[in-house]
């Protein structure tokens, strides 16, 4: 039994409760849905990993506030950034990418290398053009690619 200041199970919005045997862990739990406007309301502090890239983009700035804002900085101009790019992209070509992508994290230098893994990947589908994609990809700019592993979920 779990003991009064035990707090593992308790959702991490005080302002969601779950039913009683449907708290975060339990499998069946499923976290509210927010409304646009409750993207943007303020949802307190978070404990965040600050990995190598995040350890530079904040080096040198000791106050959390400045930090925090850097972050959200940051984050809204690559939000910004994927809005505006992308690539027009056939089934065929969605399904390839994806394929590809699918060995999970995306580095820089794989997202970089999509137009030759394009061209070396074994994957065939219906209306697939490979010189085509690979074409399209060696085109288009860094952002773009970029955004078009994001759209893909990677």
């Amino acid at each position: 039994m779990a003991s009064p200041t035990d707090m593992s199970d308790l959702p991490d919005d005080a302002a969601s409760t779950p039913a009683p045997g449907q708290g975060r862990g339990d499998p069946s739990w499923i976290a509210p849905a927010l409304t646009t406007a409750e993207k943007t309301r303020v949802v307190g502090k978070t404990s965040v990993f600050f990995g190598p890239p995040l350890a530079i983009l904040a080096e040198g700035q000791k106050n959390t506030m400045e930090i925090s804002g850097k972050l959200n900085r940051t984050a809204e101009r690559y939000l910004e950034i994927l809005r505006h790019h992308g690539l027009e992209l056939t089934e065929p070509e969605r399904l390839c990418l994806a394929h590809i992508c699918h060995i999970g994290f995306m580095s820089p230098l794989e997202i970089r290398e999509l137009p030759l893994e394009v061209e070396l990947t074994r994957f065939e589908c219906a209306g697939l053009d490979k010189a085509a994609l690979a074409a399209k990809l060696e085109s288009a700019s860094f952002a773009d690619l970029v955004a078009v592993v994001e759209t893909l979920g990677f």
